[in-house]
This record gives C-alpha cells, sequence and structure tokens, in this order.
C-alpha cells in the first residue's frame, strides 16, 4: 500500500477540494510545493542561528532530519514543518552568559528543552486527551495560535521597518515586499490550478527578481555567494549541561509546549479533523527533534505557523510536501553555495511573505474559538480573548531582571496560566462546577 494516495488525476484536485494529509499530487508538483515550505522557513531558520551565534548549517539539516522525526512519531498524520525557533534567542545569550561556555552552553540548554517537552508529550498521551483539554482547553489553544500569528507578524513588520531604513533613496526592498504581498494574495484569491497553489513561491519569486532588476540585493550577499564552496560539512558543536541556565529556559517549555498544541489544533481547524489524540505523539516528536538539534549543535525547534500558513493558502495538506521540504533542508546543510544564494532574497520579501501567511494562521485561532463555540460573554474566556488581541498586537517585550521576553513567550505564558485561575474563580463567584 502506497505511504500516500495521488489524488485525482495528480495534476489538480477538484475544484473546491483539498489535498488530504495521506495524499499527494504528482511528485513534481509536490516537489514545488515543497519548496514554497522551504522558502517559508528558510527566513527565521538562517535568521536564529546567525542572531545567537549557532552555525546554520547545523539548524538547516536538525531541521530537515527533525520534521522526518516528527512525521514518523505521527505517523503521518500531522502535517508540519520544523524549523528555528525565535523564542530561543534571549534566553539563549543569557544561557550562554551564565553558563561561560559560550555555543556549547547554548546547545547545553536547548537540549535540556527538549528533553522536557517530551516528556510532557509523554504525560499527555499518557494520561489521554482529558489532561489536554484540562490543560489547555479550545480558548487558549486558539488564543495561543491567534498570539503567535499577530505577534510574529508583529515581527516581521518590525524587519520590513529595518529593510526601509537600510536601502536608498529609490527604496527597492520595500517596493519587492509589496510586489510579493500583492503576488501571494492575488494568486491566492484568483489564481487558479498551480498558480493557486504555488502562490507563496510565485509570490517569493517576483519580489525577488524585482529586488535584484533594480540592485536592491545588498553587495555583502552577493560577495558571499560568490565566495561560498559547493559543499562543506556542518559544523558540530558538543553540549554542555549546566544547572544555572534551566531555570532560564524552564519557561521555554511551556511555550514550545503550547505553540505545537496550537500547530495541531490549527491543522485540525483547517482540515476539519479532529486531531486530539495525535498531540501527544506531536509533543514528544517536536521535543526530540529539539534534543537532537542540542545534541549536534542546532538551535531549538517548533513547528512553524508560516508553513501551517502555506498549507492553507494552497490548499495542499499532504505531509508528502512536508518530507521533500525536510530532504531539501538536509541537502542544504551540505550546500554552502546554494545556502548563500537563498540568503540573498531580501529580508523585506521574506516579511511580506510571512505577513501575509501568518495573517493566515491568525484566522485560524479564530476559526477555533467559533468551532469550539467559545462563549466571550464568559468573563474567563472574555480575558484570554482580551490578552491575547492586545499582547498580539502590540508583541510588548517584558523585562524582569536580565531576562527579556517577547510578548509571543511570555503571552502563551499567560494564557495558559490565568485561564484556569480565573475560571475557578468565575465559578466560585457564580457557585456553579466547571463546565
Amino acid at each position: 500500500m502506497a505511504l500516500w494516495a495521488v489524488r485525482g488525476n495528480g495534476r489538480q484536485p477538484p475544484v473546491g477540494e483539498d489535498v488530504a494529509t495521506e495524499e499527494r499530487l504528482s511528485w513534481p508538483r509536490t516537489m514545488g510545493l515543497g519548496l514554497q515550505h522551504l522558502f517559508a522557513m528558510f527566513g527565521a531558520t538562517v535568521l536564529v542561528p546567525r542572531l545567537t551565534g549557532l552555525p546554520v548549517a547545523t539548524t538547516l539539516l536538525a531541521s530537515g532530519v527533525g520534521t522526518l522525526l516528527f512525521l514518523l512519531l505521527t505517523r503521518n498524520r500531522v502535517p508540519a514543518y520544523l524549523g528555528a525557533s525565535v523564542t530561543f534567542v534571549v534566553p539563549l545569550g543569557i544561557a550562554a552568559e551564565r553558563s561561560g561556555a559560550g555555543p556549547s552552553g547554548m546547545v547545553g540548554a536547548i537540549l535540556v528543552v527538549g528533553l522536557l517537552v517530551t516528556a510532557v508529550g509523554i504525560s499527555v498521551k499518557a494520561l489521554g486527551v482529558r489532561l489536554l483539554e484540562t490543560v489547555m482547553p479550545s480558548v487558549v489553544t486558539g488564543g495561543v495560535v491567534v498570539l503567535v500569528g499577530l505577534g510574529m507578524a508583529a515581527h516581521s513588520v518590525t524587519l520590513f521597518r529595518e529593510a526601509a531604513r537600510s536601502v536608498p533613496s529609490f527604496q527597492p526592498v520595500p517596493v519587492a515586499a509589496v510586489v510579493t504581498a500583492l503576488v501571494i494574495v492575488l494568486l491566492a484569491v484568483f489564481g487558479r490550478g498551480l498558480l493557486n497553489r504555488g502562490c507563496v513561491l510565485f509570490g517569493i519569486a517576483a519580489g525577488w527578481l524585482y529586488a535584484f532588476a533594480v540592485g536592491g540585493i545588498q553587495q555583502v550577499r552577493l560577495d558571499s555567494l560568490r565566495s561560498a564552496p559547493w559543499f562543506g560539512l556542518p559544523e558540530l558543536i558538543t553540549p554542555r549541561l549546566h544547572i544555572s541556565v534551566i531555570p532560564v529556559v524552564l519557561p521555554l517549555v511551556v511555550v514550545l509546549a503550547a505553540q505545537q498544541v496550537g500547530v495541531v489544533k490549527a491543522v485540525a481547524a483547517s482540515t476539519d479533523r479532529d486531531l486530539d489524540g495525535n498531540v501527544g505523539d506531536a509533543l514528544i516528536g517536536g521535543g526530540l527533534a529539539t534534543t537532537l538539534s542540542g545534541a549536534v549543535g542546532g538551535s531549538g525547534l517548533i513547528g512553524y505557523a508560516e508553513n501551517t500558513g502555506v498549507m492553507v493558502a494552497s490548499r495542499v495538506f499532504s505531509t508528502a510536501a512536508c518530507v521533500t521540504a525536510a530532504v531539501a533542508a538536509v541537502m542544504l546543510a551540505f550546500s554552502p553555495k546554494v545556502v548563500a544564494l537563498l540568503d540573498t532574497v531580501p529580508i523585506g520579501v521574506v516579511g511580506a511573505a510571512t505577513m501575509v501567511l501568518l495573517g493566515m494562521v491568525t484566522l485560524i485561532g479564530g476559526r477555533i474559538w467559533l468551532r469550539a463555540r467559545i462563549r466571550f460573554t464568559d468573563p474567563a474566556n472574555l480575558a484570554v480573548v482580551i490578552a491575547t488581541l492586545l499582547i498580539g498586537a502590540s508583541d510588548p517585550t517584558l523585562s524582569l531582571g536580565g531576562f527579556r521576553l517577547s510578548g509571543v513567550v511570555w503571552g502563551a505564558l499567560l494564557l495558559v496560566l490565568i485561564h484556569p485561575l480565573l475560571r475557578a474563580l468565575v465559578d466560585a463567584i457564580r457557585g456553579r462546577p466547571r463546565d
């Protein structure tokens, strides 16, 4: 029995229908869809190791292998791509400073987080879906999805503004970003067949080509492209474990677990399938992928909201596309030349595509609320919704002593921790049992 059944004629499914998780289009089209996933994750997955001082090629290798491991452990039921999580950037800097071990201390902290997320997944799998619904009911999971969509979109806007300030007076990068966003939206709405399914890839290509035509590619990136070798081995880093860094990275365990649950819920809402029974496997897969990444010197990994946005835009939820993207990432890890080529895509183009995709993810979070028929008149639910929208829209950084947490990080923590307290308080005041 084939792992994926071919959908329709392999070229185009019937009008108005999706390509399901266990289905695929023809292999050439599937590889093209995988390329969309690769572009969607590439910007942040390269940016995170650069900000933390970890090797880019090693993170790409861990990202590809980690995604394959995730798909294997979820038994090919949860389409997702795992990329480097930006929530690790600030905590890893603090971990390196406290441990005094530099990159080795960073990846040691990543390894610890991966093991703890895996333990959470084992607990969820052992105790069942009821534990998940108790800790993260639909109002919270929907809130986490909306928070990630809004908060990460705010981060993309920041990147867009930085790009606008760094270019000449004719500002080719911002125009390229507008071109990218327009092409993606127009093809997603009006495109048919391949144009519709490949809207993200075509949008990024259009913005990239425009930037190249008007001289919007940074010279330093072109120089890196010329000097990069075609083949090279990823740099491996041996992790070092330090007790002093554990308090720094512990909040990341809750955040990564919440975001991973949010990815599964978002896919379930988009495909109209009940995937609650696969949440434990998804947490175990994501945790082990992060553990593997930390063991070899890569960044912390998480299911990418942007890649979920790619699935929604293309209406192709096939895990075959995720597999092709993962294999391509592994191959990229051994070719500095190709990595340097993809790195010439202007940050404004990446930011524009990301904003469109994260906008789609935000709508998925709202859909989770609507499908669960959340009562927004309930004070506990209303508090979660208000907190989600306010924190997500502004993405404020919270500083506590030497710690700096982005809005996505502390906001996700707040939603997970505050809802059960408010729920218990409201029910106690009303004198009735919990829903």
